[in-house]
């Protein structure tokens, strides 16, 4: 029951922060952020008991079905909303917290460099933007807000926001 309970608040949520969302039928039916939580939850459950195959195989499916790739060893909190989701990835051992927000074509990953720990944790109420990359197993406090195609390799503090901004390259702007 509590499987079920917790994809209802899910749903909600989305339906709260979703502007587009009518009504909860249409999340649950349309939204592949939803469907992607559909496929960890119970990846997840198989995982943390020891049926590791099996775990893949479900996330696998759901990647497949949803174009979302959560390994089923994260470790994900209540209320993520997931919006539009495409070529979102999440590694074995994140965490994120309650109520996180993450847009698409965005990765939480690691760098190649670590053994164990190789993924960040989000804390509560953490927006990933759209195309960001938050590698390596970093912090990223509460309240963080990491703006569009942001590269964040380094731990963040809560309520801060993150963007990335590129340099003029081109001399002859800069010296006009």
């Amino acid at each position: 029951m509590k499987f079920f309970n917790e994809l209802y608040e899910d749903a909600k949520n989305i339906m709260s922060k979703d502007p587009a969302a009518r009504n909860i039928l249409e999340v649950i039916i349309l939204y592949p952020g939803f469907h992607i939580l559909i496929f960890y939850r119970f990846a997840n459950f198989l995982y943390r008991h020891k049926l590791l195959f099996l775990a893949r195989l479900v996330s696998q499916l759901g990647r497949f079905f949803t174009g979302i790739e959560i390994h089923p060893g994260a470790k994900i909190g209540r209320r993520l909303f997931i919006d539009h989701g495409m070529g979102i990835v999440i590694g074995e051992t994140t965490t994120i917290g309650n109520d996180c927000t993450i847009y698409h074509n965005s990765t939480l990953g690691g760098t190649g460099k670590d053994k164990y720990k190789r993924h960040p944790d989000l804390g509560n109420n953490v927006m990933v933007g759209a195309g960001s990359k938050v590698l390596g197993p970093i912090k990223i406090g509460n309240n963080v807000k990491i703006g569009a195609n942001a590269t964040v390799l380094t731990n963040i503090a809560d309520n801060t926001t993150v963007v990335e901004c590129n340099k003029i390259i081109d001399k002859s702007i800069q010296n006009s």
